[in-house]
């Protein structure tokens, strides 16, 4: 029988003859032979034999592509526990390469020898199997509370869990004994035996016992990979035929010199590759979810017929990478698919299979954090973009780049560097380039080079249909209005054309001011910053006061300009609005402010309540109510940004981003929708407009605080034309009058 799986190689290149250098040798020679695996022996007991997970630590330093994994590490001398987390550091150490197999021990005077339990085999199978629930169990980071395993042979009140492996380490399982063999049908993930401990027949028998335990515990006999251990002195034939009838997909071949890798893969390995390949032409690649994961799958989703593109990089509930997107920065989700799109081809795939499930909900998400957090969901599908990140130079005499949606402003920033380019986007390098080229794109230069929206020459996007097309001033005018400024509504953004700016050296400053009178504060702030050169754009954060200590605020501004004089010159102003605790000017490139960028996956739990307001000026009045809201313990921060300058300049209703007049742009974020709504409601007098990246509240009266009554209008009507089964409904959607999602 054959389960699907491609053939494979590996070498088991350490013995007790080994030393050291030999060993790693054997390895960097097994991948530059084209070998998939390299294992190493782990017998403690031995004298003389280097330890396995101290070589595989070598040699995964030593490798850059072979897999890496112990012959079988005697699980009686290895805390399960503890060496879950060091699986983990080390799969992440080499980039997903790591596998582990586990066996029960040898013999029992010997591990007695070393200071491990005596057992009889009934037992010691009952302590493995233990010791994988264990291990699976630290290696599932994404669960937030601690282990906990109070079983017969292993008592683990608290264990912590994590880090989050690199990918899910299979755990394959080495022995012939029988309650071994069953053992590895229920929960491994495949099994690992020695051809020269078997004949034949009793090899098959072995396979028909993990097939029947498999089937028994509800799982597929495919998902048990089979590995055999053989010599460089087994044939073609031979291994052909427990290729073909015995179901192994990879053979390791035990190797003490340079020799023996040598022969084995220049006369068996391709001779056996083209052999397999003859008998069976159209052998399946298969990708199997083991039953535990197909266990969590949530109802309503076709798992079975996701598009073949897609497959091999969709992630359900089960699946060990779900920790790492199943939530955005601010919002906690469970989403029952993630499906990672790597091309544009993919993105219509994606869509396609949205589109057989109506009634789901469905969110587009880039790479970023998304303060508005809608790029989750309970249950429905997400398509992600991340892995869509490039960015070239089109047209260095023009500045014109191309960046895909799953870029992050700091790697774009990056790229521009050298070029002394800069584009403004947003004031946190880790945003995604894909949600923030959409809503508008606030960032440290807007007041001197407007919106990122406003640099955006065209987009490639899919609709709602599935169809690709250019967007542009001359290609599909109304398409290209609509998408700068009305977020995800339309389509999938696949590229962004940007023509950038030139940008040398900025000054960026921080400040920290007193905040006592919070209300003064932000008139003086507001007023320095509107009297100030358009080089000038920035922020102000403040929160409630903490009892007994004084009131506080920070600032936060960057000067487009590289004199020193130009740059304290336009900065004393703003620090003179309160009185100055703290300040830092430093005169650095664009990129280097942007790289606080941090990396990792987002462990977001609940839901963000944020709101957004633009506004002209920071009047006395405004002010006062302001002040009152801080005050009130119902948000976390309050924060202001600049917008006004080279943004205004562009004609109200040249793009769907609304209210251009606007010299600011207010931010709340507070832990109860209940306490914010009505606080913020009565604030609403003093705004005209919002900004989409910003806003959490999805009442719909919202969208005519977003949009300009016109503007609006006509983005109904595009609305209807380009998504009249509004497909896209999780992010700030334009409601029309036609039945939504």
């Amino acid at each position: 029988m054959n389960y699907g799986h491609p053939l494979t190689f590996g070498a088991l290149v350490a013995s007790p003859a080994g030393t050291p250098v030999e060993a790693v040798e054997l390895a960097r020679r097994a991948e530059e032979l084209g070998y998939d695996l390299v294992t190493v022996e782990d017998r403690p007991d031995e004298p003389g034999l280097l330890d396995a997970w101290t070589v595989l630590g070598w040699v995964a330093g030593r490798t850059e592509r072979v897999r890496l994994a112990p012959a079988a590490l005697a699980v009686p001398l290895r805390d399960p526990a503890v060496l879950a987390r060091a699986a983990a550091s080390l799969d992440l150490l080499s980039d997903g390469r790591l596998e582990l197999v586990l066996g029960r021990g040898g013999e029992q005077d010997a591990i007695e020898a070393m200071g491990g339990r005596r057992t009889g085999t009934d037992r010691a199978v009952a302590a493995l199997d233990e010791a994988i629930d264990i291990v699976r169990g630290v290696l599932d980071a994404g669960e937030p509370r601690p282990l906990r395993h109070l079983g017969e042979h292993y008592r683990i009140p608290q264990a912590q869990r994590g880090p989050l492996p690199a990918h899910r380490i299979p755990i394959r399982l080495d022995g012939d004994q029988a309650p071994v063999l069953r053992l590895a049908g229920r929960k491994a993930d495949g099994w690992s035996a020695t051809l020269t401990a078997f004949r034949p027949a009793e090899y098959a028998a072995a396979n028909k016992i993990i097939d029947e335990a498999a089937l028994e515990a509800g799982r597929e006999p495919a998902e048990i990979r089979r590995l055999l251990h053989v010599t460089a002195e087994h044939t073609v034939p031979e291994l052909l035929a427990l290729a073909l009838e015995d179901g192994v997909s990879t053979f390791v071949v035990r190797a003490d010199d340079i020799a023996t890798l040598d022969r084995f893969a220049r006369e068996v390995m391709p001779a056996l590759r083209e052999a397999v390949a003859r008998e069976l032409p159209a052998a399946p690649t298969a990708v199997f979810r083991p039953a535990s994961v197909r266990a969590k799958r949530r109802p309503g989703i076709d798992y079975d017929n996701v598009p073949p593109s897609l497959a091999g990089q969709a992630v359900e509930p089960g699946d060990l990478d779900y920790a790492r997107v199943r939530s955005t920065y601010l919002r906690g989700g469970a989403p029952g698919l993630v499906l990672r799109a790597r091309s544009t081809a993919e993105v219509v795939d994606a869509l396609a299979f949205v589109r057989a499930h109506p009634g789901l909900p469905f969110s587009v998400r880039s790479a970023g954090h998304g303060i508005s957090g809608r790029s989750t969901n309970d249950g429905g599908l997400v398509l992600s973009v991340a892995a869509m990140n490039t960015i070239e130079v089109l047209d260095e005499q023009r500045r014109l780049i191309r960046v895909g949606p799953g870029a992050r402003w700091s790697e774009v920033a990056d790229v521009l560097r050298p070029y002394g380019w800069a584009l403004s986007s947003g004031d946190y390098g880790g945003v995604g380039v894909g949600g923030l080229a959409t809503a508008g794109g606030v960032g440290w230069l807007a007041r001197k080079h407007g919106l990122t929206i406003d640099h955006l020459r065209a987009v490639e996007m899919v609709l709602a249909d599935g169809s690709v097309v250019r967007a542009a001033e001359d290609e599909n005018p109304e398409l290209f209005w609509a998408v700068r400024g009305a977020g995800a509504n339309f389509g999938v953004v696949t590229s962004f054309d940007f023509e950038v700016d030139e940008v040398g050296e900025v000054g960026w400053a921080q400040f920290v001011v007193g905040a006592d009178d919070p209300a003064d504060l932000l008139v003086r702030w507001g007023a320095a910053i509107e009297a100030a050169p358009r080089d000038l754009s920035g922020q102000l954060i403040m929160g409630r006061p903490r009892p007994g200590q004084p009131g506080v605020a920070q600032l936060m501004a960057m000067v487009d300009n590289d004199d020193p004089q130009t740059i304290i010159d336009q900065l004393t102003p703003v620090a003179g609005a309160g009185p100055l605790y703290q300040q830092n000017v430093v005169l650095a490139p664009y990129a280097a402010v942007l790289a606080r960028a941090a990396d990792g996956y987002h462990r977001a739990e609940g839901e963000p309540v944020s709101r957004s307001g633009l506004i002209e000026h920071l009047t006395p009045e405004f002010a006062a109510a302001a002040a009152e809201l801080i005050a009130s313990g119902a948000i976390h921060w309050f924060q202001i940004r600049t917008v006004g300058g080279a943004v205004a300049d562009v004609p109200a209703g040249a793009t769907a981003y609304g209210y251009r007049s606007a010299n600011f742009s207010v931010v709340v974020m507070g832990p109860s929708r209940r306490r914010l709504d009505p606080l913020w409601d009565a604030l609403a007098v003093h705004f005209d407009g919002l900004y989409l990246s910003f806003e959490s509240d999805q009442r719909p009266e919202r969208l005519a605080d977003a949009f300009p009554p016109r503007t609006l209008e006509r983005l109904r009507e595009l609305k209807r034309r380009y998504d009249p089964q509004h497909l896209f409904a999780d992010n700030f959607p334009i409601r029309t009058t036609l039945e939504t999602r």
